[in-house]
């Protein structure tokens, strides 16, 4: 593992991915494995606590060089430098990750980005990952609820994880349509938020507020740009024969 010493502990940084993915039988021996994306420096330390609570087994910040991590999370988080990311370059990097370790449960988010599931106040995420398991589900989709701040003169960038306020109505659901405008089985596109209340100023392949983050990995499987993945049963909010699980990622991302 590709260590620096910095006279307080040890950090587990790296220049590359591919650096990091040479350390995978450390990094990645288990899951359910946290891919974070610091596109910014809003609440990027909050952001990884937050992880790191819930009991993910391992957890991997991509960081611009220029955002320096808390002290303590440069111990306890796999840091992986890279410069300005682009929605592109997050998905071809968890695309990589996918391929190089099959068979565990990952969730990925980006910074100011906080994730809920039922009774996660008093269980891990792995309880709730092995119940999905049990229910014969290989992914959980989740709803992103866009969070902001009800007072902009004292937080002008819409952010306070202690004011923090969401839109109580005026979310719904549409049809997925397949390639010959069929709708797809167990599949729909979620809008809300403040995605909908503005959406002439959000271009319409970003409108969606749902998001498969929760999924465990296996050979061939690919992320797509719009969220979904390229094996169709991925995408379906339940399974055949009864509804399942779902979580919320509270966002300050659209903020």
């Amino acid at each position: 593992m590709k260590l620096k010493e910095n006279g307080q502990g040890t950090q587990m940084q790296y220049d590359t991915l591919d650096a990091a993915l040479k350390e995978k039988a450390t990094m990645l021996k288990r899951g359910p494995v946290a891919i974070v994306f610091v596109e910014d420096d809003v609440e990027v330390d909050t952001t990884l606590r937050h992880l790191e609570l819930l009991s993910f087994t391992s957890i991997l910040a991509f960081v611009p060089e220029r955002i320096k991590l808390a002290k303590d999370l440069q111990e306890a988080v796999h840091q992986i430098t890279w410069q300005q990311p682009s929605l592109s370059d997050a998905i071809a990097a968890i695309n990589k990750i996918i391929a190089a370790a099959p068979g565990l449960w990952m969730y990925y988010c980006f910074n100011a980005e906080y994730l809920f599931f039922p009774f996660c106040e008093t269980r891990k995420i792995g309880e709730l990952l092995a119940f999905h398991t049990e229910e014969r589900r290989d992914a959980m989709l989740t709803y992103v609820a866009d969070l902001y701040s009800d007072d902009l003169n004292e937080h002008p960038n819409a952010v306070s994880l202690d004011r923090a306020h969401l839109d109580r109505s005026g979310y719904y659901a549409l049809a997925r349509a397949d390639d010959q405008g069929h709708p797809k089985e167990r599949q729909l596109n979620f809008y809300g938020g403040l995605r909908w209340r503005y959406e002439e100023h959000v271009p319409e392949g970003k409108r969606k507020i749902d998001r498969v983050a929760l999924f465990k990995s296996k050979p061939g499987l690919k992320l797509r740009e719009d969220f979904t993945f390229s094996d169709e049963e991925y995408n379906t909010y339940a399974c055949p024969w009864h509804n399942n699980l779902t979580a919320t990622i509270a966002s300050f991302r659209t903020a």
